[in-house]
């Protein structure tokens, strides 16, 4: 799973996801892409279950570029904990995402299959998403 090596601040505040993507709403390195239409987070374990279904749908036959990275952490508090006694500790990572928002890219293959492929992916994924071709 992907996770930072190195953070400057170990917890972070949930904060606003406002707007439109205003980089990364591109295709630059395939010819086929799965664009975000919601915000949200994406945790790092949804990236790698959507990864692994379009890797083994193209059976290794092409590139897939992932463009998003998880690099904001999420804290929580154990289960019955009183109020008070503070922030939680880090549980996992998530990607924001807002609309527009390039997620994955994939080259090398048909458009049937990278379509297909998508698709599937997709499914794993919280947000509504859009299959691009580049033109």
């Amino acid at each position: 799973m992907l996770i930072p090596k190195k953070m400057k601040h170990r917890k972070q505040q949930r904060g606003k996801l406002p707007g439109q993507a205003s980089r990364g709403f591109a295709i630059n390195f395939g010819s086929y892409a799965l664009k975000s239409l919601d915000r949200g987070w994406i945790s790092a374990r949804e990236i790698e279950a959507a990864r692994r279904a379009m890797t083994r749908y193209i059976k290794r036959g092409g590139q897939i570029w992932i463009r998003i990275f998880p690099d904001k952490p999420v804290t929580a508090t154990s289960a019955e904990v009183p109020m008070g006694s503070g922030k939680g500790s880090v549980e996992h990572f998530v990607a924001t995402v807002k609309p527009g928002t390039v997620l994955f890219e994939m080259g090398g293959v048909s458009q049937d299959i990278a379509r297909e492929a998508m698709r599937l992916a997709a499914y794993k994924l919280p947000v509504k998403t859009k299959f691009l071709v580049k033109e």
